[in-house]
């Protein structure tokens, strides 16, 4: 039920930033429909620029958004395994990861977890760990206490 939660809070995460992409790549059309009407020469220009430029990242950001869409949907009914890896739950005695894509830590029954991706610098030495295998991480070192 918990790695639920946490797939969950990861998808919210995914599908709210798409929305808000959405809403500005609305406002870049405008904007480029804007600047079209204007012809105040090398300002117009610039101003078209600036407008191209932002439309581009967006592009990027959507992009990166998908294929992190793509990483997290065959977690849903991810399996336990005794090695850490996609879509486990690693416990530790001081934090808690669900290794699957990086968003804002969540807090759920008063413990924090923190999602965390395998290209992450936690999430690449968390990877293939079980449980009672130590970590160390910023001079801290945590014990794996359960991976689920």
């Amino acid at each position: 039920m918990l790695k639920k939660t946490l797939f969950q809070h990861c998808l919210d995460h995914l599908n709210n930033n798409l929305v808000l992409y959405e809403k500005r790549k609305l406002e870049i059309i405008a904007a480029l429909e804007s600047e079209s009407k204007s012809s105040a020469g090398d300002k117009h220009e610039t101003g078209r620029a600036m407008v191209q430029l932002e439309r581009e990242k967006l592009g990027e950001q959507i992009k990166a958004t998908e294929k992190d869409l793509n990483i997290l949907i065959p977690l849903e009914n991810h399996k336990t395994s005794k090695k850490a890896g996609l879509g486990s739950l690693v416990k530790t005695d001081q934090l808690n990861y669900y290794i699957a894509i990086s968003t804002p830590a969540v807090n759920l029954d008063n413990t924090d977890y923190y999602c965390i991706s395998t290209q992450s610098p936690i999430g690449s030495l968390i990877l293939g760990k079980k449980a009672g295998d130590t970590i160390s991480f910023n001079g801290k070192t945590s014990e794996i206490t359960e991976i689920l």
